[in-house]
């Protein structure tokens, strides 16, 4: 299975930590696996003009580093979101791709989804969680799961091996 991680966050803490430990269970698995780091890349917002819909033909009018997602996000079988909680939800950086995810409605290949999040506390995952399942709803992804680290949770072996065993287990 081919599988895009996109990670959003724009640090290289526990997220990607978090991401590390997926490709090394998703590839010993024999999955092939792509990370790009949304978090880092510079992707505008949606502006809602609709050129995608009608000139553009699934393209949008922004001439930005989605150029560079969206290939991999059209050929996946899986996408898989990573992302810090900012103020009860996923990064601005990783929204910003998930709402230009539009300019095509719905990924053409990928079936399965799943979301790793990290956080300083425990309880913020609520917001987030909800926006990505009614997203993998409406896009007919099935939702293979969510990973949550809190606190010291972040980086310790015990939950790098819980992502690691997830990420094999596909």
């Amino acid at each position: 299975m081919k599988i895009a991680i996109l990670n959003g966050s724009p640090r290289n803490m526990n997220t990607t930590a978090m991401v590390k430990a997926f490709v090394e269970g998703a590839t010993k698995a024999g999955h092939e696996v792509e990370v790009l780091h949304v978090g880092k890349m510079k992707i505008a917002g949606c502006l809602a003009c609709e050129y995608c819909h009608n000139k553009g033909n699934g393209q949008c009018i922004q001439k930005d580093d989605m150029t560079k997602v969206m290939p991999a996000y059209l050929t996946a079988d899986m996408i898989v979101y990573a992302s810090p909680i900012y103020y009860f939800n996923l990064s601005a950086q990783l929204t910003a791709v998930m709402q230009r995810i539009y300019a095509i409605g719905k990924p053409t290949k990928a079936t399965k989804a799943a979301l790793l999040l990290s956080s300083a506390s425990r309880g913020v995952y609520t917001g987030a969680i909800s926006i990505y399942r009614d997203i993998m709803s409406y896009m007919g992804l099935e939702d293979k799961g969510v990973i949550t680290a809190a606190g010291r949770e972040n980086g310790s072996e015990a939950k790098l091996n819980e992502i690691r065993e997830f990420a094999q287990n596909l």
